[in-house]
């Protein structure tokens, strides 16, 4: 039985109750809240395994609790699902580019909450990969095992996607990739993420890489590579 602890973020108490008997019936311990200030103040003090945090939210709302819980370097690892009675892409995308790793729109089947929640907990689980793993090119050190990056030699801080679209693109340099590839490689086939959603992750990589950034190459019409060279 699963042990993670989940804090679910939502005003409206029925979804609240739905989600937390899902979950429980699947053996995760969770803890809920209605506002943003709480989900803030719960993920700083409890430290959940994963957030699942509704955009509309009296007072702060998702957006500014997920970009809260970025900047803190205690909450910043803390996976992020997004729940949103919105499906447009800009919604999506404010949310990706605040560092959120996945979404679900409402209404929702708890079965496909349960499974992006999963996804996102075994992309966040330690590799098991060793030391000897670390990848250095471009004067950019990654570390699998610890999930982290150093450019120039100066840390770098990524989202969980954002560093698993880098060290997916970084085990093959040159080599170039769809939208749909780098997807099903660094996020896994099971979660639903859109093409513009890629495009807003490899963006947000170049800015937190600086200047390393560009070796980041936008291929026209196919997708992206790391230089090799």
């Amino acid at each position: 039985m699963a042990k993670e602890t989940i804090l679910v973020v939502d005003d409206e108490e029925d979804i609240l109750e739905l989600i937390s008997y899902n979950l429980g019936k699947e053996g995760y311990k969770v803890m809920t809240v209605a506002s943003g200030e709480e989900a803030r103040d719960t993920a700083r003090t409890k430290l959940p395994d994963l957030i699942v945090l509704d955009l509309m939210l009296p007072g702060m709302d998702g957006l500014e609790v997920c970009r809260t819980l970025r900047t803190d370097a205690k909450t910043a690892h803390i996976p992020i699902i997004m729940l949103t009675a919105k499906s447009e892409d800009a919604d999506v995308v404010a949310g990706i580019e605040l560092g959120a790793d996945d979404y679900v729109t409402k209404p929702f089947s708890p079965r496909v909450l349960l499974a992006r929640i999963k996804a996102v907990l075994r992309r966040a689980a330690p590799d098991s990969a060793s030391e000897s793993d670390t990848i250095k090119i471009h004067d950019i050190v990654i570390n699998p095992v610890r999930h982290e990056v150093l450019a120039d030699g100066k840390s770098v801080r990524l989202t969980l996607t954002e560093f698993r679209i880098l060290h997916f693109l970084a085990r093959r340099p040159g080599w170039v990739f769809t939208r749909y590839q780098i997807v099903d490689g660094a996020q896994g086939d099971d979660v639903v993420v859109t093409d513009r959603s890629v495009d807003v992750h490899i963006v947000s990589l170049r800015k937190k890489l600086g200047k390393l950034g560009s070796q980041i190459e936008t291929v026209r019409g196919v997708g992206y590579r790391l230089k090799d060279r």
